[in-house]
């Protein structure tokens, strides 16, 4: 059972510009701090036995310079590690490529906070869903790592899809989706066209599957 609304407040939310080689970009953060231990998270967010856990089934070389690939989602490039600190990624996906970078740092209290970087150029896929067409995905990533964390079991793929489309999946989504309209309209986009965006965003997300 996921406490929806304590799930969603957890996480801090933020957008940024940025200049990389392929041109303006903009990246969207998030970051949540977890009740463990930094090698314990650096282990759940590397380990290839245990990231299936809570996200997908991850094939191919984890060290820097490896490709990866994740079952029926994104590949890459292992760019850089420094372990338990840090590694970076690009994230290839339906043609695009953006990048990630993901940092691990110990709090004052014995937790660990985990934030993740993912910055992409603009394209007509951002124009039309802005920054919750990733961000609902990366809320949906953490709340997994919370839940595994919390448990130390394994995810049922199946259980998590019929989470998706029940009502307090649903909930997820809209509550998160509506985060991502403000961190949007807070990184300086119209809030029209943010919110135009976000409506896109949460249909695409929750529209029944078509027959």
């Amino acid at each position: 059972m996921v406490d929806v609304t304590s799930q969603i407040n957890s996480v801090q939310r933020k957008l940024d510009k940025r200049v990389v080689e392929a041109g303006e970009a903009v990246t969207a953060t998030v970051s949540q701090v977890y009740d463990t231990d930094l090698d314990d998270l650096w282990d759940a967010c590397t380990n290839p036995e245990r990231i299936p856990r809570w996200f997908l089934p991850v094939s191919g070389d984890l060290r820097a310079g490896g490709k990866y690939q994740l079952e029926g989602n994104a590949g890459g490039t292992v760019e850089s590690c420094d372990p338990p600190k840090s590694f970076a990624a690009t994230w290839e996906y339906g043609g695009d490529v953006s990048w990630i970078e993901v940092r691990l740092s110990a709090e004052a209290d014995g937790r660990t906070r985990f934030e993740l970087d993912h910055t992409a150029v603009p394209n007509e896929h951002w124009n039309q869903f802005g920054p919750g067409a990733v961000g609902i995905g990366w809320d949906m990533m953490l709340n997994g790592l919370a839940l595994h964390l919390e448990s130390g079991e394994a995810a049922d793929p199946e259980a998590a899809m019929a989470w998706m489309t029940s009502e307090e999946g649903v909930r997820f989504m809209t509550l998160s989706n509506e985060a991502w309209y403000e961190t949007d309209v807070a990184s300086g986009t119209d809030a029209d066209t943010a919110r135009t965006r976000a409506d896109a965003t949460l249909t695409a997300y929750t529209a029944p599957p078509e027959s």
